[in-house]
């Protein structure tokens, strides 16, 4: 269900730019731990690239901020040797330091920056366009 708000989000970006983003984007230089399956890594995927503004945008949901035990699963360690919540604010870390020196950036949404109904965004059109507007408002052309 999170998944639906962050594409909710993403479709008002592309529609304030004037641009379909690249979403569930790669980049070969972005990676997580090496394991056994991925001796280099992973590829880590961010939400939106929009390559011809070099910029990325991320939408935290609220198991971004706050523990959700199906996100989290405290007693399982990943290839990090952390749990999930742990692995998931490394790999936040890890885009913020990453994308930059490769002159790219990011953006972050977060899910209690817009109008909430429980748990999932409200979805006021017209003042969740003025709230990605805002934050665009540097790369609008």
């Amino acid at each position: 269900m999170a998944r639906a708000d962050q594409n909710y989000i993403i479709d008002l970006c592309d529609e304030v730019l004037k641009m379909k983003a690249s979403r569930e984007h790669t980049f070969d230089f972005l990676r997580g731990d090496p394991s056994t399956k991925f001796p280099q890594g992973k590829k880590l995927p961010v939400d939106a690239f929009y390559p011809s503004l070099y910029l990325v945008i991320e939408f935290e949901e609220s198991h971004h901020s706050k523990s959700v035990k199906i996100f989290d699963k405290v007693d399982v360690m990943t290839v990090s040797g952390v749990n999930r919540a742990e692995q998931r604010i490394k790999y936040v870390e890890l885009r913020k330091k990453i994308l930059p020196k490769q002159n790219i950036s990011l953006l972050f949404f977060q899910f209690d920056e817009f109008e909430l109904k429980g748990k999932r965004l409200k979805r006021n059109r017209e003042n969740d366009i003025e709230i990605v507007k805002k934050k665009l408002n540097p790369f609008i052309k």
